[in-house]
């Protein structure tokens, strides 16, 4: 896999097009626990089957570049979706930007007790705030848009797909898990 490095792009206001999909379901997601960036975990036989059709899903999209998070269920993913489309594997470029949120002491629990201290207002200080999260996915769409390429697919996760909403729609970090998660392998496309 290729690291991040942003690549200044030749055309100084051309629109890209985005293909965000979120992981296909994981080991974690049919147990019921969170796994944040601390929890790394594969995908399911069912998982791999998500991330085929989502690339069937792409083939002709015209894809110049697949990003994704170096999470080993982001990164089998990426690759299922790369077979399907004609992507050389190794051509992947993975970025920290893209990783899932820090769940801190939640990682590899049920997702009940994150869900209950979020209620509550009482979520440990090991987890990043969504305000954190935030301004890291504006950084990542940042670099995006620096990119060469027009028409990237991003692999990232679920905690992904509701920061880049919260930024896309203009609203504030706080309303991030007022929004519902993407379901595995699901794509969002919008413009950088």
């Amino acid at each position: 896999m290729l690291s991040a490095r942003p690549v200044p792009s030749n055309s100084p206001s051309k629109m890209k097009t985005i293909y965000f999909v979120r992981h296909g379901e994981s080991e974690s997601n049919i147990n019921g626990l969170i796994s944040g960036a601390e929890d790394d975990v594969r995908l399911t036989p069912s998982g791999i089957a998500q991330a085929k059709k989502t690339g069937q899903d792409l083939k002709d999209k015209n894809i110049q570049l697949i990003v994704c998070s170096p999470m080993i269920r982001a990164l089998e993913t990426a690759r299922c979706i790369a077979k399907e489309i004609g992507f050389k594997p190794e051509q992947i470029v993975t970025t920290a930007l893209f990783i899932e949120r820090s769940y801190g002491i939640y990682s590899g629990r049920p997702s009940d007790k994150f869900r209950n201290d979020y209620a509550s207002g009482k979520v440990h200080k090991s987890v990043e705030t969504e305000e954190q999260m935030y301004h890291r996915f504006k950084r990542a769409l940042a670099w995006l848009s620096r990119l060469k390429e027009d028409r990237i697919v991003v692999v990232s996760h679920g905690g992904a797909s509701r920061a880049i909403r919260v930024i896309k729609n203009d609203l504030h970090h706080s309303e991030m898990y007022k929004l519902d998660s993407f379901g595995n392998a699901e794509i969002y496309e919008f413009n950088l």
